[in-house]
């Protein structure tokens, strides 16, 4: 049988652009007609993906897959990390949760996690030429070097290369490499084949003595030089991407509270880039202004989230903003927080208990242990408009609300629920406004008046095809085909 060649891109620091340069490289590759699947051994985020087969992996896995023109695969992520404080995690293997531990147990846990990775990579390994593989973090993290399944640890487990990727716009980029290469073992610096320096603004010829200096001083080739792009848009692994495209002069001010466990705010970055609406996030000790429509986010911990919010007043914000005439939509999390009573008798997000909703919507919800995991479709009791999305929650809903649901799935079910006075929408849904029907339908609703559509799917799919560009027109394309064992040295 024959086995994929794996290349695996490790950064200095989080955010270095290791997800990016990942997306890139699958569709370089792809567009050449070289079989290509992205894989993260281990992912630690709140914005996840449901699979083609019933899991969950961390989102930048399925953005590329997209770059790789695949379905989403759990295979894809074998292990997923989901914080719900600041020292535990519910734990994913192969898209499932399997349980909830803090970090000093999960680092016992590594092992096992490990035999979860590897036979995955083996099965992708299997099955496509090529392995295109994301680090986590950054592998001179000496703390967490022991037991490391997320960066060398598994590039030694599977013996393949590794170019290290760096960001020159946080400055202090030669320390960065030459640092984090020193801070390795010399099996593992021996494997480091090449440098990336990502988002460089300016005349490369000004960068170019650094370049050279950094090639004498460790030996190993500069790949290339990625420019910084001021507009590119993927979505973000996990920290809050709060850019704004241009707008109109008359647009919609939505406001998004950040809770402390927000999770799947992707939902929002088709709102942040269509140019008829104000997306706001607002934080800890901020007022929420005056506003169109509220949106309540999905929770990794929603009963807390839910505390927290009424600690900063954003409740009594939300009455009032309701009886001037605004909108609220809960999403996920934010549907439960919506009704009236909340239930985790199992301590599945923290301490076992229950906790009063905001009463805004009649209905209950009480966690389950069994996650619900689903890609569905339907449409919107809205204008009867198409929507798609995706369900990742524990909760089981119930109550009068329900009567008067939001969404009517394609596999019979009824999905969410509208208040009497149809000023208060939930659903289960993450993805609302990514279909470019159900978007204006709720951009409508809460008042917007001709309302641009926005193909928030071909906008994501134009600028995987910018990354490969970039592929194509700053990196050493031979020695990456070389790397990818299509070539030889």
């Amino acid at each position: 049988m024959n086995i994929g060649k794996t290349l695996m891109v490790q950064g200095t620091t989080s955010d270095a652009g290791k997800s990016t340069l990942v997306t890139a490289l699958c569709r370089w590759l792809t567009r050449q007609g070289v079989r290509t699947v992205p894989f993260k051994p281990q992912n630690m985020a709140l914005n996840s993906a449901v699979t083609a087969d019933g899991g969950e992996i961390g989102r930048a896995q399925a953005v590329q897959a997209q770059a790789c023109g695949l379905e989403p695969h759990t295979d894809m992520n074998p292990v997923l990390l989901k914080p719900n404080s600041d020292t535990g995690a519910q734990v994913i293997i192969h898209g499932r949760a399997v349980t909830t531990m803090n970090a000093v147990a999960y680092h016992d846990y590594k092992a096992i996690a490990m035999q979860a990775v590897l036979a995955s990579h083996r099965r992708l390994s299997e099955g496509w030429p090529v392995v295109m593989v994301e680090g986590a973090g950054s592998p001179a993290e000496i703390n967490l070097r022991a037991g490391d399944i997320a960066n060398m640890g598994f590039a030694e487990a599977v013996d393949c290369p590794v170019l290290l990727v760096a960001d020159i716009n946080r400055g202090g980029v030669f320390a960065h490499l030459v640092g984090t290469l020193e801070l390795l073992s010399p099996s593992e610096q021996a494997r480091v084949k090449g440098f990336i320096i990502n988002r460089f603004r300016g005349d490369i010829a000004l960068l170019q003595p650094g370049l050279d200096w950094l090639e004498q001083r460790t030996g190993k080739p500069v790949v290339g030089v990625l420019p910084y792009v001021m507009d590119l848009h993927l979505e973000a692994e996990d920290g809050l991407d709060q850019r704004q495209t241009d707008k109109a002069e008359q647009v919609l001010n939505v406001i998004v509270p950040v809770l402390p466990r927000i999770s799947n705010h992707t939902d929002f970055d088709p709102l942040r880039l269509h140019p008829q609406v104000n997306l706001q996030f607002v934080g800890p000790g901020q007022a929420i202004p005056g506003a169109d429509l509220i949106i309540l986010p999905g929770s990794k911990s929603v009963r807390s989230d839910l505390a927290y919010l009424r600690a900063n007043g954003w409740d009594t914000a939300i009455r009032r903003h309701l009886r001037y005439g605004g909108k609220v939509l809960g999403i996920c999390g934010g549907l439960q927080m919506l009704g009236e009573e909340l239930h985790d008798p199992h301590g599945l997000e923290g301490a076992a208990g229950s906790s009063p909703g905001l009463g805004l919507l009649a209905l209950s919800t009480v966690l389950e242990e069994e996650k619900q995991l689903r890609n569905v479709s339907g449409r919107l009791t809205l204008e009867d408009a198409d929507v798609s999305g995706y369900e990742i929650h524990a909760g089981v809903t119930t109550g009068a609300a329900l009567e008067r649901p939001l969404v009517q799935l394609a596999d019979g079910r009824c999905d969410g629920a509208c208040s009497p006075d149809g000023q208060v929408l939930g659903t289960y849904l993450h993805g609302l406004f990514e279909n470019p029907a159900s978007s204006s339908a709720l951009l409508r609703w809460a008042g917007m008046q001709n309302v641009q559509s926005v193909d928030y799917h071909a906008l994501r799919e134009r600028d995987i095809e910018r990354l490969a560009d970039l592929v194509e027109t700053h990196l050493d394309g031979k020695l990456l085909r070389e790397l990818c064992g299509l070539e030889q040295p």
